[in-house]
Parts: C-alpha cells; sequence; structure tokens
C-alpha cells in the first residue's frame, strides 16, 4: 500500500501542565504551560518531525481540551482520524513537579476513567493496523477493559508483520490492584504478539520477573520479542536481538531539565532507525540523542528533535572519550 502509516501508536493522550517554574511544589507553583501529552501521543510526534508519517489511535474528551488536542496532533503533523471522542469523561490533564535532575513526579487527572481506555476492539481500523510499517502499542492499553482487548486484538491483527513495538509503560497508578495483582500475564500475552519490546528495568521487572538488564532482555526474547531494548537512564541502553546479537550504549551527557519526555523521544527515534533499516548500534545511538535533547528542554511534544539537532548532537558526543559501550556480533559503530 503505498499510502500506508509509517507509524501508528495506539493509547494515552491527554493534556500536560508543566509548572513554568523548577524546584517548586505544585502547591507553589503559579505558572504552567499547557502541552500535548500521553506517551503513544507523544512516540507519534517524535517520529513525524523526523520525517515519518504517522498517526495515533486514541480517544478524549468532547470538551476544550479534546479539541485542544486535535489542533496540536495536527499542527505536528501526526493523523488525528483516529482520534474519537467519548461522551461520559474529560480528557485528561496530568501535572508535574519538576526537581532536575532526576526526580519529576507525576499527578494524573484520569477519574472517573481515562476515554483513552475506552478504544474498543470494532471501531480499529485492523486494515490500516496491519499495513502499517510500525505499530506501536502500550502497557498502559492492557491495564482496563475495553482497551485490554483492542490492545490485544491490533496487535493479533499485525500478526507479528513488520515491526510490531510493545512499550512496556508500566503506571501503576492506572491498575486495579484487587482485578490484576499479577500483570504480567497479560505484559506476556502481548510480547507474544511483538517484535520489539522497550522498557526500563522496573518495567522489565513487572513483564518478566527479571530487573538485571542482560537478564531482562532475555526474558523479553524468551516471551515472543525479536529485539529487546532496556533503558537504563544514565547507564544507557541495552539491545538484544535474537540471532545472539547484544549492544550497549551508554548515555549522552545533558543537562536534565525535564526528564520525562526522552523516552517518548527515544521511542520516536527508534522507530525512524528501525525503518531506516540501520544496524542496532547506530539506531540506539541515535535515540539516545534523540532522548537526551528533549531531557534538556521543558516540553515533552513540541520538545521533540528534528534531524539535524540529533545528527548536531551525534557530532558533538563522538568528539567525546567513549566509554562503556560493548557490542558482539556486531559493528557497534554505525
Amino acid at each position: 500500500m503505498s499510502d500506508r502509516y509509517d507509524v501508528i501508536t495506539m493509547g494515552r493522550i491527554g493534556v500536560d501542565l508543566y509548572p513554568l517554574q523548577t524546584g517548586l511544589p505544585l502547591s507553589r507553583v503559579e505558572t504552567f504551560g499547557k502541552f500535548l501529552g500521553g506517551s503513544p501521543s507523544n512516540v507519534a510526534v517524535a517520529a513525524a518531525r523526523l520525517g515519518r508519517r504517522t498517526a495515533v489511535v486514541t480517544r478524549t474528551g468532547r470538551d476544550p481540551f479534546g479539541t485542544y488536542l486535535h489542533e496540536q496532533l495536527r499542527e505536528f503533523g501526526v493523523d488525528d482520524r483516529w482520534v474519537t471522542p467519548v461522551e461520559a469523561y474529560p480528557t485528561p490533564v496530568t501535572f508535574c513537579e519538576l526537581f532536575p535532575p532526576d526526580d519529576f513526579p507525576l499527578y494524573f487527572y484520569r477519574q472517573p476513567k481515562a476515554p483513552d481506555l475506552e478504544i474498543h476492539p470494532a471501531e480499529l481500523d485492523l486494515a490500516a493496523i496491519r499495513a502499517a510499517r510500525v505499530f506501536w502499542a502500550t502497557g498502559t492499553g492492557l491495564c482496563a477493559e475495553p482497551s485490554r482487548s483492542a490492545t490485544l486484538a491490533a496487535l493479533a491483527a499485525r500478526d507479528r508483520s513488520g515491526i510490531t513495538v510493545l512499550d512496556l509503560d508500566w503506571r501503576p497508578m492506572f491498575w486495579d490492584p484487587a482485578r490484576d495483582a499479577d500483570p504480567g500475564p497479560l505484559y506476556r500475552r502481548a510480547l507474544a504478539l511483538a517484535t520489539v519490546a522497550v522498557g526500563n528495568v522496573d518495567e522489565c521487572e513487572i513483564a518478566t520477573g527479571e530487573r538485571e538488564p542482560y537478564a531482562a532482555a532475555r526474558a523479553l526474547l524468551d516471551a515472543g520479542a525479536e529485539l529487546a531494548v532496556v533503558k537504563q537512564g544514565p547507564e544507557g541502553v541495552l539491545a538484544v536481538h535474537r540471532d545472539g546479537t547484544a549492544t550497549r550504549v551508554p548515555a549522552l551527557p545533558v543537562e536534565v531539565v525535564n526528564g520525562l519526555g526522552a523516552g517518548d523521544a527515544f521511542g520516536g527515534a527508534l522507530c525512524h532507525g528501525l525503518l531506516a533499516g540501520w544496524p542496532t548500534g547506530r539506531v540506539m545511538r541515535y535515540a539516545n540523542a534523540a532522548g537526551a535533547l528533549v531531557a534538556a528542554r521543558l516540553a515533552c511534544s513540541s520538545a521533540m528533535p528534528f534531524p539535524h539537532e540529533i545528527e548536531v548532537a551525534l557530532r558533538e558526543d563522538e568528539k567525546r572519550p567513549r566509554r562503556g559501550e560493548h557490542a558482539t556480533n556486531e559493528e557497534s559503530r554505525a
């Protein structure tokens, strides 16, 4: 299909309200910036910034914030045709506090229920999802019905074709512990339908029971993924392929302003690099650079980098002494 999408993501969307003052608790913050938010929506924005044709499958409230999110998606070049309103629930709002370099508490307002959890299997455009070169689903999509069934149906429709990504995206506050005391089996059902798994060590532990990066990567591969990407924050990223190739790439040094959007920038750049067919080492370095750039900025969606910015960051990184990078059975430098 000549008109198929490069990347379709599915899941959370909302309005992020970030303090324009750093180092203060919310009780003392007086001014905020308003931004499009929600991890899979940000991933679609990040990939669009890199020249990819993207769309997101999600839902908003039928309210002014929902209108704002449609406007933002279009402005960022993300197709919003599968972003539909839910009459019963308001568009979610998320606040954060900024305590750089590593403390960014989040406060989610998604009650009584977030519209993006009202995605129904029967409403999915499965033909478009099957045809997309990359489909990106999240663990958050598994936390409640009907989103859970819709996420699994979309993954199953892919039949492990193309690049099918499960972002582990563990947000414990979205899950009902009385209903899902152990989310691991649900994660493993989704992993069996994915070709790429992405998560940090905390998320890997929830999904697989393993926290040590290499053990976690092997567990993700055993669950079904062809490529396991374990993000380790300041320690960089580990990528392990089913063929035995293992690549560890160090993080780029950066003065962190807001670390919340770095993972989404990493995700969009990961999609871009995989679509380009680059060696794993080059993909991971490119994605790391994208994440570092966003971590040094206040916003998430509007902070997603353009290609020339990532290339500049990579050139600057090439000038630094390289430590901690290791690759097996593969050129570590693209």
